[in-house]
């Protein structure tokens, strides 16, 4: 590990949301910080993890822990934070399948014959912005630098599944179509599932501008307005994300108790987390995954 990353590690307070509300477990293994969800943690049948930018080998504007291969960086490099982060996850780099993101609503259902697409082999979709799967022995993975990751388990009947929702996916619901498509694949009841918004940018720090909010007006009965947004003087607004994908999880069927949230925001702490808006667009990405255990 390069001395900037030790000084930084040592030097390092992470901002929370709220204190007086529950938080990620910050996780360090094999030399690699990434964070987890407690729900998760106490479900012995899943793996999972979120990253942070710490316990790579990627320099600069990608220290450390880059895991896209298609910003710029050294492809050598990000290879080798993969190898790292699924080793302190206790998985396999190969038995990773990646998402093709581009806002999308589009679901994919995940098999054997996916493995390591991404990662150890081209893919062979394009377009996909959420996957399930029920394949013990695969890992889902999305990427991540201010949107939101969405996080879905069902323990009956033994799925998982992940899905990117930045504003675009949002609007589309996508929370609820991975969902629906959990139901069709797989059988999974809404009201079983524990599902989890991941690490992103934060009301606070997510200014739009009207034909954003507009779009969140045709989708958003008027009563939930007045948590997802506000106005301010400069003709702007303050959307929330994290509250949007809470509503979209409650009316698709999930239960509140069943939600975990982030409680902490890419764009507030960006030596921690890449953030598009914090580092004006030069930056890595972070990577959410999400498996069934062998």
């Amino acid at each position: 590990m390069i001395l900037t990353e030790l000084k930084r590690k040592r030097t390092m307070e992470l901002k929370w949301s709220s204190e007086q509300l529950p938080k990620m477990n910050v996780r360090n293994n094999k030399g690699v910080t990434f964070l987890t969800y407690p729900v998760f943690d106490d479900m012995n049948w899943i793996v999972h993890g979120f990253s942070t930018r710490l316990g790579g080998v990627s320099q600069g504007i990608y220290s450390s822990m880059n895991l896209s291969f298609t910003r710029g960086d050294e492809e050598s490099c990000v290879r080798e934070n993969y190898n790292r982060i699924a080793a302190a996850m206790g998985v396999q780099a190969e038995d990773i399948v990646t998402s093709d993101q581009t806002h999308t609503c589009n679901v994919r259902k995940v098999t054997e014959e996916d493995r390591g697409k991404g990662i150890t082999c081209l893919r062979d979709y394009t377009d996909i912005d959420g996957m399930i799967t029920e394949v013990p022995g695969l890992v889902l993975a999305t990427f991540y630098a201010d949107c939101v990751p969405l996080y879905f388990a069902d323990p009956v009947h033994r799925a998982v599944g992940l899905s990117h929702s930045g504003w675009r996916g949002t609007v589309q619901k996508i929370g609820a179509v991975t969902i629906k498509k959990m139901a069709e694949e797989y059988g999974s009841d809404p009201s079983d599932m524990k599902v989890a918004i991941g690490p992103s940018i934060c009301q606070d720090c997510y200014e739009v501008s009207l034909d954003v909010i507009e779009e969140f007006k045709n989708v958003f009965d008027q009563k939930h307005w007045e948590n997802l947004f506000y106005a301010k003087e400069n003709g702007k607004y303050q959307l929330n994300l994290w509250e949007a994908n809470r509503i979209i999880f409650m009316e698709a069927g999930i239960l509140e108790e069943n939600i975990s949230m982030p409680n902490i925001c890419t764009c507030c702490n960006p030596e921690f987390l890449f953030s598009h808006r914090a580092s004006h667009g030069k930056r890595g990405n972070l990577g959410a995954f999400l498996g069934i255990k062998k």
